[in-house]
Formats: C-alpha cells, structure tokens, sequence
C-alpha cells in the first residue's frame, strides 16, 4: 500500500462511516475499481489498518458529542455507585448505549473471520450495498405505514425500551457484512423504534463510538504483528485524516437529518453496488 492510497482509504473510510453507505463496502469497492492489485484485500494486513482508521472516526465522534458523553458517563457512574436508577435522562442514555452494545460485540467476536473472507470478492459486497440501500427504503416505508395505521408518534431516545435498544443494537451488528451500513441498519432500527430521524442519527453516532474504538484499539496491536506491511506513519496519518473527514460527516449529517430522510442514499447504494456488481460479472473488476 502506497502513503497515497492509504490517505485515499482514509479520507473514503472518515466519509463513508457515518454516511448511511457502508465504508467497509467502499474501502474493498473503490481499490478494486482503481485497480490497486499491490492491495491484498483478504490478507491479514488490510482488515486491521482499516479498522485502524476507525479509531480517528471515534476520536472524532467523542470530540463532537463531549458534551454529552461528560453527562452520559457522570450519569452511569452515579447510578453504579447509588446500585439503583434514577429518571435522569443521560443516566438512562447511557445504559441504553451499554445494553444497545452487547449484540454487536458479541457478534462481531464470533462472525469475524466469516466476515473477512468476503473482502476478497466484489460481487458479494455489490450485492449486500445493493440490499442496505433496499434497507433504507423499506425502512422510511414501514416507518410512514406505522404513523398511518397506528397514529404513532416521534419519542426522545431516552424513553427508548430496554428492548428496543437491544434492536437498535442487533441492526448495527449487520454493519459485519461489508456493504451494509453501520448507520443505516441502526437508523432504521431507531426509526420503526419510534424515534425522529435526527434523534435516529444522533443514536446510531453514539452507538457507534464505543463499538468503533473498541474494535480499533483491539487491531491495532495487529500491525506490529510478524509480516505486516502497513507502515506505522501510514496508519496513523490516516487516522488523523479519517477523524477529520468523520467530524465533518456528523456536523454535516446532524444538521441534514433535522428535514430529510434516507432515501436520497438508498439510491446511491442500489445505483453503485448495480454498477460495482455488473462490472465484476462482466470480468472488469475483482
């Protein structure tokens, strides 16, 4: 990997990871478009610098909701120490994001190497882009029939059930199979959970950040590992990037999602993983 595609991968990884369109799908699309064959996608190299970048992601989502993490965990930790939950509503966020958390780790730690085997072939993470975008538009479907049919309402995500939270969670963990997206499958959960499309947002982002910093921190240890050839400066020029491009993704998507909806990405993902699918099969990509 060159320092040049290695900032592309990046700059692609901060956009791509809280824009509803799977950045795990573009990092193994985009270098098989461009045609990067010094690139080993399924080599154990690729998945723990990718991953690596996700740590600059989650400095940057931290950074962006300080605020609001200082009183999430202030919250937890008061609730640890009283043994007993109060009706502050960061309190409750918190364990709601903790709850939320478990299925996506616990999937993650035993679909992991399955899932990595997918990132040497293009046409079945076309295909699973192709189907997160039908998520997202079957998701705003069964959103506006539940307000039609039930006359249900937005809520906060605090009033979020424990059970909900874990649904909001268990969509997330699809974020496993490259081409679906983190974002996507959890905002969806979070709308047919009742909340508006900017709190959706905001929830998904909070999720991810506990989720994203985890997984980096345990793969980092994996580029100093015998036979690895991603260069430390690499890596870490590329998480400076990915967090930047990333705090600028959720200043940006925080303030879309206050008046549109998903769809606008789900033709994105429907149109480009068709493109992506049609040149694999026709032998143009692999």
């Amino acid at each position: 990997m060159t320092f040049a595609q290695a900032l592309i991968l990046a700059l692609l990884q901060g956009v791509s990871e809280l824009f509803p369109i799977s950045s795990l799908g573009h990092t193994i699309l985009v270098p098989a478009l461009l045609h990067w064959t010094n690139i080993r996608r399924a080599g154990p190299t690729f998945l723990p610098f990718v991953v690596t970048l996700h740590l600059g992601t989650a400095l940057a989502l931290i950074v962006f909701y300080r605020e609001a993490w200082w009183r999430i965990v202030r919250g937890v930790l008061r609730s640890i120490m009283s043994g007993k939950l109060s009706n502050d509503k960061d309190e409750r966020l918190g364990w709601l994001l903790i709850v939320a958390t478990i299925p996506v780790g616990l999937l993650g730690l035993f679909l992991q190497k399955r899932v990595q085997a997918l990132f040497g072939s293009v046409e079945p993470v076309a295909l699973f882009l192709m189907l997160n975008g039908l998520m997202m538009f079957l998701g705003e479907y069964l959103r506006r029939r539940q307000r039609r049919a039930l006359g249900r309402v937005d809520k906060p995500i605090e009033r979020l059930s424990w059970a909900q939270a874990v649904w909001v969670g268990f969509g997330e963990s699809f974020a496993l199979l490259p081409g679906i997206s983190r974002s996507g499958a959890a905002m969806v959960a979070g709308l047919l959970s009742d909340l508006d499309h900017e709190d959706a947002a905001r929830y998904s982002f909070m999720l991810a950040t506990p989720v994203i910093l985890a997984a980096a921190l345990l793969k980092v240890p994996d580029l100093f590992a015998a036979g690895a050839h991603v260069a430390l400066s690499e890596a870490l020029t590329g998480g400076v990037v990915a967090g930047i491009a990333a705090y600028a993704s959720v200043a940006f998507l925080t303030r879309y999602f206050r008046t549109n909806d998903l769809r606008p990405f789900g033709w994105y993902c429907l149109l480009f993983g068709a493109f992506c699918f049609t040149l694999a099969r026709m032998g143009y990509i692999r």
